[in-house]
C-alpha cells in the first residue's frame, strides 16, 4: 500500500481567495444578511447617538439646574427618556444580528460539511490510503468548528466595531478636532501593533490546526490498534511517540496563543493611555474656554464628558477588532484545510460501458428487465447510438501488468494471465507478493499505467467504476460493520433487497444459525464496527453481504481467516453454491482453502513463477509443493 503523507507546517496560501470562496457560502442567505447589517447599523447608531446625548444633559440641562431652588426638569427627562430609548434599541439589534447569525452560520456549516463529505464519496482510495483517518476527521471537527465560531461571533462582532469605530471617529471630529488628532496618532500605533501581531498569528494558527489533525490521527490510530498495543507491551512507546506529537501541537497552540493573548493587554495600556492624554488635554481646554487664545478648539464639559466616552467607545472596538482578527486567522486556517480535501481531484471515470440485469432468451436476444435473474450484460451505446448488449461472462484478463504505488518501487512485474468465465483462481505468496495489489487493479482503486486489464474483452477503463464494482462482490480480510442492526448490514451489499433476500443470504453465507440466536435476531443494533460479536460471527455477516449484492463475480481477500476450521467446513457447501456460474478470485495463506481452485497462481516478489492447478503445480515439485508440504513457510 502507498505511505501516509506526513505534511509539513505551511503558511496560508491565499487567505483572500480562501475568505472569498467561504463567504460565497452566504448567497443563499442574502435576505437575512441584509437583516442582519441593518441590525448592526442600529445597534452602532444607537451607541453613538446614546453618548452623544450626554452633551445637551450635561450642557443644557445638568449645568444650568445646578443650583436652582426650583429647577424645571421636563426637558431633562424627556432627554433621559430618549437615552434610554436608544440603548434599548442598540440591545434589541444587537441580540437580533447575533440570533439571526446564528442561524446563518449554522445553515453555511451545514452545506460545508455537506460538500466536504459528497466531494470525499468522490475521492479515490489512493487518498485515504495517504492520509491518516484522523486528520480528515479534524476537518470535520476542529475546523469546522473554529469556522463555526468565526461566522457567528467574530463576523457580526467585527462588523459592529468597524462602524462604531467609523460612527465614532465622525462624532469625536464634530466635538473636537483638536483631540481628534490624538486619535489618530494612537489608531497609526494600534494598527501597527495589530499588524505586527497578526501576520505572526496567522502563521502559528496554521501550524496550530495541522498539529491538531496530526494528534487526532494519532489518537485514532491508537485506539484502533489498543489491543495490538497491549499485546506487544508498546504502551511506553506509544507515550512516547505521543508526547512528541502533543508538544509540536503544545509548541505551535503556545505561540499562536501567545501573539492572540499579548494583544488584549496591549491594546487595553494603549486605550487607557489615549484616555489619560485625553482628559489631560480636554480638562485645559475646558478650564481655557472662556480665554480668547483657546478660541476655536473651546469645549464645554458636556462636549469632554462625550469625548470622553467616545474615546472608551473608540478603542473598545478597536481592542475587540483585534482580537477578533485571531479568531478569523483561526478560521481561515482550518477553511482552507477544508478546502484543500474539496479541491482534491475526484476519481476520474471515463467509462462508458455499463452493467444491466437481462434475461436471455432461447433465440440468444438479451432483453434488459428490472428484477434479478442471475444473468447480466454489459450494456454500451454503438457508433450509430444503438444499444449494444454484450453477456457478462466473466472473463478477466491480465496483460503484461506492470504496477507501482509510488512510481519507485514496483509491486507487480509484467503480469499476465486469465480467468476463464466461472473458474475459481487462488493467489498464493509471501506478505508483499502483490496478491492484494491485483484485486485492488480489478476494481480500479488504481489505475494501471502498463498493461491491460480486460473484462469480457472490454478494458476495464472503459466500464464505468460503479458498474464494474458492482459486477464485483468482494469479502475483505478486515470486515467492517456498519452502525445499525444486523439486517441493515447484510443489506448494505444490496440496498433495494427484501428481508427474505437478506435471509437467503444469511443462509448462504451460514449466518443465519447465530443470528436468529442474537438478543433481537436480525434486528440486533450493531455498534463500534459490530464489537458485540466475534470476529468470525464479523466476518459471516460480510460474507452474507456479498450474497446479497449476487454479483457476477466475486473476489475473496481472506475471507475465511477469521472463521475457525470447523466453521469454513459449514460455509464451504454455501460459498460453492455463492460461486457457482461466477469467476472468483481468492486470496488465501490457509493452502487447505485453494486446493479446488482451478487455477493457482504463485506470486513472488511481484512476478508469476508458477500457475496451475493443485495437482499440476504437486507435481512440478516447485515453490507451491514447498509451500503445501511445508518445505517453505508464507512470510
Amino acid at each position: 500500500m502507498p505511505p501516509i503523507q506526513q505534511k509539513g507546517f505551511k503558511k496560508p496560501k491565499n487567505t483572500k481567495q480562501t475568505a472569498l470562496r467561504l463567504f460565497s457560502y452566504f448567497g443563499e442567505y442574502k435576505f437575512r444578511l441584509a437583516a442582519v447589517i441593518i441590525c448592526v447599523i442600529l445597534s452602532s447608531a444607537a451607541n453613538v447617538y446614546g453618548t452623544y446625548m450626554l452633551k445637551p444633559i450635561i450642557d443644557d440641562y445638568i449645568v444650568p439646574l445646578i443650583g436652582q431652588q426650583n429647577p424645571k426638569i421636563g426637558g431633562f427627562l424627556v432627554n433621559i427618556l430618549l437615552l434610554l430609548g436608544a440603548y434599548i434599541i442598540g440591545a434589541l439589534s444587537s441580540w437580533l444580528y447575533n440570533r439571526i447569525m446564528v442561524t446563518i452560520s449554522s445553515g453555511v456549516l451545514y452545506n460545508i460539511r455537506n460538500d466536504l463529505f459528497v466531494h470525499m464519496q468522490k475521492l479515490p482510495i489512493k487518498y485515504f490510503d495517504t492520509h491518516t483517518h484522523g486528520d480528515i476527521m479534524s476537518r470535520y471537527t476542529n475546523d469546522a468548528d473554529a469556522i463555526r465560531m468565526m461566522m457567528s461571533q467574530s463576523v457580526p462582532q467585527l462588523v459592529s466595531s468597524f462602524l462604531t469605530v467609523i460612527s465614532v471617529f465622525v462624532m469625536m471630529i464634530v466635538l473636537s478636532p483638536l483631540l481628534t488628532i490624538l486619535v489618530i496618532v494612537m489608531l497609526f500605533i494600534m494598527f501597527g501593533v495589530i499588524s505586527f501581531v497578526g501576520k505572526r498569528s496567522a502563521l502559528f494558527f496554521k501550524k496550530q490546526q495541522n498539529a491538531l489533525g496530526a494528534v487526532n490521527g494519532y489518537v485514532e490510530e491508537m485506539i484502533e490498534g489498543s489491543r495490538v498495543v497491549k499485546v506487544f507491551c508498546h504502551e511506553d512507546k506509544s507515550k512516547d511517540r505521543f508526547a512528541n506529537i502533543n508538544e509540536a501541537l503544545r509548541n505551535a497552540s503556545s505561540n499562536a496563543n501567545t501573539f492572540a493573548n499579548i494583544l488584549f493587554p496591549i491594546m487595553g495600556n494603549l486605550s487607557y493611555l489615549h484616555y489619560a492624554l485625553t482628559a489631560m488635554v480636554g480638562a485645559a481646554l475646558t478650564i481655557y474656554s472662556g480665554n480668547s487664545d483657546v478660541g476655536f478648539f473651546a469645549l464645554t464639559i458636556g462636549s469632554l464628558t462625550a469625548f470622553l466616552q467616545y474615546t472608551r467607545s473608540f478603542s473598545q472596538p478597536i481592542t475587540q477588532m483585534s482580537q477578533q482578527v485571531n479568531a478569523i486567522l483561526n478560521a481561515m486556517a482550518g477553511a482552507e484545510r477544508i478546502f484543500q480535501v474539496i479541491d482534491e481531484k475526484p476519481e476520474i471515470d471515463d467509462g462508458k460501458a455499463t452493467i444491466a440485469r437481462v434475461v436471455i432468451e432461447p433465440d440468444g436476444k438479451i432483453v434488459e428487465v428490472a428484477h434479478r435473474t442471475g444473468q447480466w450484460a454489459w450494456k454500451r451505446t454503438g457508433k450509430n447510438g444503438e444499444v449494444i448488449y454484450n453477456e457478462v461472462k466473466g472473463k478477466v484478463e491480465f496483460k503484461n501488468v506492470t504496477f507501482s504505488y509510488d512510481g519507485k518501487k514496483t509491486v507487480l512485474n509484467d503480469i499476465s494471465l486469465v480467468a476463464e468465465p466461472g473458474q475459481k483462481i487462488a493467489f498464493v505468496g509471501s506478505t508483499g507478493a502483490g496478491k492484494t495489489t491485483i484485486t485492488n487493479l480489478i476494481n480500479r482503486f488504481y489505475d494501471v499505467p502498463d498493461g491491460k486489464i480486460t473484462y469480457d474483452g472490454i478494458t476495464i477503463n472503459n466500464i464505468r467504476k460503479d458498474d464494474l464494482r458492482r459486477s464485483l462482490g468482494m469479502v475483505l480480510q478486515d470486515t467492517h460493520l456498519f452502525t445499525g442492526t444486523v439486517m441493515d448490514n447484510i443489506r448494505y451489499g444490496k440496498l433495494d433487497a427484501t428481508d427474505e433476500e437478506c435471509i437467503e443470504a444469511a443462509k448462504i453465507a451460514n449466518a443465519h444459525w447465530f443470528i436468529t440466536h442474537l438478543p433481537d435476531g436480525y434486528n440486533t443494533m450493531l455498534t463500534s464496527d459490530g464489537e458485540n460479536l466475534s470476529q468470525g460471527q464479523r466476518q459471516l455477516i460480510a460474507i452474507a453481504r456479498a450474497a446479497a449484492s449476487d454479483p457476477p463475480a466475486l473476489i475473496l481477500d481472506e475471507a475465511t481467516s477469521s472463521i475457525d476450521t470447523r466453521t469454513e467446513k459449514l460455509i464451504e457447501k454455501g460459498m460453492d453454491g455463492l460461486m457457482k456460474g461466477r469467476t472468483v478470485f481468492v486470496i488465501a495463506h490457509r493452502l487447505s482453502t485453494v486446493r479446488n481452485a482451478d487455477m493457482i497462481v504463485v506470486l513472488e516478489h511481484g512476478r508469476i513463477i508458477e500457475q496451475g492447478s493443485h495437482d499440476e503445480l504437486i507435481a512440478k515439485g516447485g515453490k507451491y509443493y514447498q509451500l503445501y508440504t511445508g518445505a517453505f513457510e508464507l512470510d
